[in-house]
């Protein structure tokens, strides 16, 4: 008797540990599905800028960091920029120096602008660290009044609209320069600078109407 008691308790504490395991791993799994990991949320704010593709693939990894914070993702962009900005930077000093080891590999046209170029670039740089150093401050600042908000943030937007002048005017110097690998290579990589510096713009735009709307 004693036997068959404990056998028929058997199939009850399966059932309570199975049930048990199961409430230990349900808030896992919906944990692991809830858009709450801002994957969605930087889609979603990725779709209002001109260059969503380029905007998502570049942010998504700060994913964790933004979650749901506009401010987050605003500079995450920013930091995105510079980065970028700062290589083509090098890229171009490294190939002024190149050409003018050899002056005679490139119209001296394509020499000019590649110069004007090293400068427009470095001006960038100096511009989207200016940003990226503003928006530190606010976060670290805490809480400030609307129009204080405004103030800081019109600085941000100031220096990024600058840096994309940069970027263009770096371009705009190759318009008249024959065609060649230069040429080619300087537009293309500077045209993938200028959308990751236009993305940063617009989540900068976009958090600012968000904090404090006109």
């Amino acid at each position: 008797m004693r036997y068959q008691k404990k056998e028929r308790s058997m199939p009850m504490m399966q059932a309570r540990r199975a049930l048990a395991l199961l409430l230990h791993i349900v808030p896992i799994l919906a944990a692991a599905a809830s858009p709450d990991n801002g994957t969605d949320f930087i889609r979603a704010s990725c779709g209002e800028t001109l260059y969503p593709d380029v905007c998502y693939s570049s942010l998504s990894s700060y994913a964790g960091s933004v979650q749901q914070s506009p401010g987050q993702l605003a500079r995450a962009a920013i930091a995105v920029s510079l980065a970028s900005a700062q290589k083509m930077a090098a890229y171009l000093a490294n190939l002024s120096r190149t050409h003018a080891a050899d002056p005679g590999a490139e119209p001296p046209a394509a020499s000019a602008a590649l110069r004007d170029c090293v400068t427009n670039m470095g001006d960038a740089v100096g511009e989207i660290r200016g940003s990226l150093k503003q928006m530190r401050q606010l976060a670290t600042a805490g809480a400030a009044s609307q129009e204080g908000f405004r103030f800081q943030m019109s600085n941000v937007q100031t220096w990024m609209s600058a840096a994309l002048t940069d970027e263009d005017t770096c371009t705009d110097g190759f318009e008249d320069v024959p065609d060649g690998p230069v040429k080619s290579d300087v537009c293309n990589r500077a045209g993938e600078v200028e959308k990751v510096m236009s993305n940063a713009l617009a989540l900068v735009n976009s958090y600012v109407n968000k904090e404090a709307p006109p």
